[in-house]
């Protein structure tokens, strides 16, 4: 058995995910011990049995290496009882201290643990076992060629799904052995996407822990941050809740399952043939951030998004000469662009420059509907139109950007004690440019005038 530290001691919980044999899911608030746990779990299966391989994976390596040091941590109380039970090294007073480390480490991988001396990615024990831990990336491509007995996906809620397709058939032959086990654990990230599905799936062993019921965090902590977030934040946070916000205007769901690609280069992908349109949302004064969207039009008429990024602020003019150098390289159909407030600037200039294709659709415009009569205010029918596409199989698909699923996301709506329809959200820019750039089949329709 696993040497657990004196101090330690393991919720029920935890005990459970340490003796599942088989695929294990968590939900979890912040700070409650899934890394330890899981980290533990690692060790212990990779001495229980021999000649396996371990892959951790996350999103970023930074956080894969977080879990790969709590692996570490626990091989390693393993690997000191190794040595006190072989005597430890005695060192010894005639030879000089550089003579002692060479041969304190010679004792150490003739008695410990260790096949060879572990690195920041990977460990392998003398029992023939090895564990990577690497970054998920944006395909998973790089990850393909290895054979797997284990899986442990830590942030899995931000791995995307294209990822995790790749990596699930390098189960597929320990499967056959009784093992190819999956550990996803992650705090919750919205609906949609293989985490949220694993806690509706019967081949896993689900856990949803909530950090006010972890006795190590301190409740007048939670009762601040209680007040600090909003609800929908604390609730995913803390509670480990999936959360779609109940006025969300882009349901999680809908956004994950439109984006179904992960990368798009201008070297590799661009086809001269097809329509390019930009969406673009100017920051506003005090606000640091413009936003870009780059729409692809197909042949029957659908929509890709390629690219959807943001820039700093910093001019105006560096704004504008951003706009026009990247219609160097698109030759964009139309240019659809924010115009209120500081974008009628930047608008007035782009239109001089490049003529007709700067289209203003400003949030503050009304439509004007067949019969001439004013209609609704503008912004209502980019979002709504948006919605539609996302809603319609073949009409649009998205880069997978985490960026803007986090805008999307952050879009909600309300009505107003007028029975007007109010959209807005935490992280807009990203969704303002979208919309827009989704606005791209009505281009030839547009009527406008200003409310």
């Amino acid at each position: 058995m696993l040497l657990v530290d004196e101090h330690m001691k393991f919720d029920k919980w935890q005990e459970e995910v340490i003796n599942y044999k088989g695929d294990v899911t968590i939900r979890a608030g912040r700070q409650v011990g899934k890394s330890t746990v899981v980290g533990y779990r690692r060790a212990k299966l990779m001495l229980e049995y021999p000649n396996t391989n371990s892959l951790i994976i996350a999103p970023a390596q930074r956080q894969s290496s977080q879990l790969f040091l709590k692996v570490m941590s626990w091989l390693q109380l393993e690997h000191e009882k190794a040595l006190e039970a072989a005597g430890g090294y005695k060192s010894r007073p005639d030879i000089s201290m550089r003579r002692n480390m060479e041969l304190k480490r010679l004792f150490e991988i003739q008695n410990g643990i260790y096949a060879e001396n572990p690195t920041k990615t990977m460990v392998k024990l003398k029992n023939g076992s090895i564990c990577y831990s690497l970054p998920a990336g944006k395909t998973g491509v790089y990850l393909r060629t290895f054979a797997l007995d284990f899986l442990d996906i830590d942030e899995a809620a931000y791995v995307p799904d294209t990822v995790y397709t790749a990596l699930k058939p390098m189960l597929a032959v320990a499967k056959k052995k009784g093992l190819g086990w999956e550990t996803l654990l992650s705090t919750p990230f919205g609906k949609g996407g293989f985490f949220y599905e694993s806690h509706f799936n019967p081949d896993y062993k689900q856990f949803h822990i909530n950090s006010e019921k972890c006795e190590r965090i301190p409740k007048l902590f939670l009762i601040k941050e209680k007040k600090r977030l909003s609800r929908i934040e604390y609730s995913q946070e803390y509670l480990g809740e999936f959360i779609d916000e109940f006025h969300q205007f882009f349901p999680t769901s809908l956004i994950k399952k439109r984006m179904t690609f992960m990368r798009w280069s201008f070297k590799e992908n661009f086809k001269k043939h097809l329509k390019y349109f930009l969406g673009v949302d100017i920051a506003r004064y005090g606000e640091d951030e413009n936003a870009f969207v780059i729409a692809e039009m197909q042949e029957d008429k659908s929509l890709k998004i390629v690219t959807a990024e943001t820039t700093e602020r910093r001019s105006l003019a560096d704004t504008h000469n951003r706009i026009i150098k990247m219609n160097e390289n698109y030759n964009f159909n139309r240019i659809f662009i924010d115009d209120a407030g500081i974008g009628a600037g930047i608008t007035d200039i782009l239109i001089d420059k490049l003529g007709r294709k700067v289209v203003g659709l400003s949030n503050a415009k009304k439509t004007i509907d067949k019969d001439g009569r004013a209609g609704k205010i503008f912004k209502e029918d980019l979002y709504s139109n948006a919605v539609v596409m996302l809603e319609t199989d073949g009409k649009l698909e998205i880069i997978n950007s985490l960026k803007l699923l986090r805008s999307l996301k952050s879009m909600t709506f309300q009505y107003t004690t007028e029975k007007n329809l109010k959209i807005y959200g935490k992280y807009s820019h990203l969704a303002e440019a979208f919309v827009r750039a989704c606005w791209a089949p009505k281009a030839k329709s547009l009527k406008l005038f200003l409310a």
